[in-house]
């Protein structure tokens, strides 16, 4: 039964003192203005039973990652309450997974209610950022004694970031580049240069000496 959490996990990308109302005042070059990440955690349960996934369950389970839209940044995990574990069952949704080019986090967040007997529940994370209170214009950009940014600095930047960024938990924490495979970075260079130019067999050697024709 498709379930959604009802808490939201918010989390500042950087803590700066001030307010939108008194953003005129801001004599630093850090906008008050800063993307506000929020995590929402959906949940659906599927009958694991003693083997495999049955065709059923993974055809519920197909669409409601569609009806989601799962895309990159979602944080997948499966909770699994039984004693010694449904690992066909786990296989199976890993697959499904896989193929739509995403991973499993062994990382399972506090989800609503308990799982019921002979049960999975695939949890989903998806992070979303903005910017709130932008634009601001409660300031006057004419006149400024204090010598200070205007209150609506910021909000373009931070706000096309917010929008951009694949991985919204990018921007509480950036992405480390431990663990990463130097193989894979220079694999499309290698194929470039190893494999051969599309339709090279077929291209014929023509002499450009009489070009203009012949006389």
């Amino acid at each position: 039964m498709k379930k959604i959490a009802t808490w939201t996990a918010l989390a500042l990308a950087t803590s700066l003192a001030g307010c939108a109302s008194t953003s005129h005042s801001n004599r630093g070059l850090d906008s008050v203005h800063q993307p506000v990440v929020r995590n929402t955690v959906y949940q659906f349960d599927v009958a694991a039973g003693s083997g495999e996934l049955a065709p059923s369950e993974q055809g519920r389970l197909q669409g409601w990652l569609d009806a989601l839209g799962v895309r990159y940044g979602d944080r997948i995990a499966i909770e699994d309450p039984s004693v010694y574990g449904a690992s066909e069952a786990q296989s199976t949704i890993r697959e499904m997974v896989a193929r739509r080019g995403l991973m499993l986090t062994n990382d399972v967040p506090v989800t609503t209610g308990a799982v019921p007997p002979g049960h999975l529940r695939v949890v989903i994370t998806r992070a979303t950022a903005e910017v709130p209170g932008c634009p601001d214009w409660s300031s006057k950009s004419s006149i400024n004694f204090n010598n200070a940014t205007s209150s609506n600095y910021g909000c373009a930047t931070n706000s096309n970031l917010a929008a951009m960024v694949a991985d919204p938990n990018d921007l509480i924490k950036g992405a480390t580049a431990k663990g990463n495979d130097p193989s894979s970075a220079t694999r499309a260079i290698k194929t470039y240069r190893e494999k051969p130019q599309t339709g090279a067999n077929d291209l014929r050697s023509q002499s450009t000496s009489n070009a203009g024709g012949s006389q």
